[in-house]
C-alpha cells in the first residue's frame, strides 16, 4: 500500500468531455461530484485501488470526494483528495476507478473531471481557480498542455486563473 503524504499524481486526461463519454458507444453521461462517506468504502477495495483511500477519508486536514453519474452514486467512477490551504487547493490524490484506467476502459473524462470540481472549489473559496498538486516528472509536460497547468517548483504544479476557468467551464454549465 502506497503511502499518500506527498504523492507523486500520474493521472491521465485521456479526454477533456462535458460530462464523461463511454468508450464503446460514444455516450454521455452527466455526472455529479458527492463527498466520500464511510460507507462508500466497502466498495473501494485495497486489492484493486492504488491508493490506501479509507486513510484519506479519516484524515481531518482532507477532503475526499467520488464521482459518480447521475442517478447512480453507488457505483464510483474516480476518487478526489484535496486540501484547503491559505491560498489555493492543493489536490493529494486523484486516481481513476479501476475499469477506468488502460485499454479496457468504460468511460474517458474521470480525471479531468475531477480536477474541473477542484478548481471549482478553488473559485468558490476566492483562490480564483488556483490549484496545485505534486507530478511524476515524466507528465510535467503532459499537464502543461491537457490543463494548462504550470510548473512552480522542483515537481510541483499549479493551474493558474485562466486553465481552470477553461475547465470549470468546460464540465460545470450552471
Amino acid at each position: 500500500m502506497k503511502n499518500n503524504d506527498n504523492i507523486e499524481l500520474d493521472f491521465v486526461v485521456d479526454k477533456l468531455t462535458n460530462s464523461i463519454q463511454n468508450v464503446k458507444t460514444g455516450d454521455s453521461f452527466q455526472t455529479e461530484v458527492l463527498r466520500l462517506r464511510k460507507a462508500d468504502l466497502k466498495s473501494i477495495t485495497k486489492s484493486k485501488w492504488n491508493f490506501n483511500w479509507k486513510a484519506e477519508l479519516e484524515n481531518n486536514k482532507k477532503e475526499v470526494f467520488k464521482l459518480t453519474i447521475i442517478n447512480n452514486s453507488d457505483i464510483i467512477q474516480g476518487l478526489l483528495s484535496l486540501s484547503i490551504e491559505k491560498d489555493h487547493i492543493y489536490v493529494s490524490l486523484l486516481e481513476n476507478a479501476p475499469f477506468n484506467i488502460g485499454k479496457t476502459k468504460v468511460y474517458e473524462g474521470v480525471a479531468g473531471n475531477l480536477i474541473a470540481y477542484a478548481c471549482k472549489l478553488s473559485f468558490q473559496q476566492n483562490f480564483e481557480g488556483f490549484i496545485a498538486f505534486t507530478a511524476k516528472t515524466q507528465l510535467i509536460e503532459y499537464y502543461e498542455n491537457t490543463l494548462g497547468a504550470f510548473r512552480i517548483s522542483g515537481q510541483k504544479m499549479a493551474i493558474p486563473t485562466k486553465s481552470a476557468k477553461i475547465l470549470v467551464d468546460k464540465y460545470f454549465k450552471e
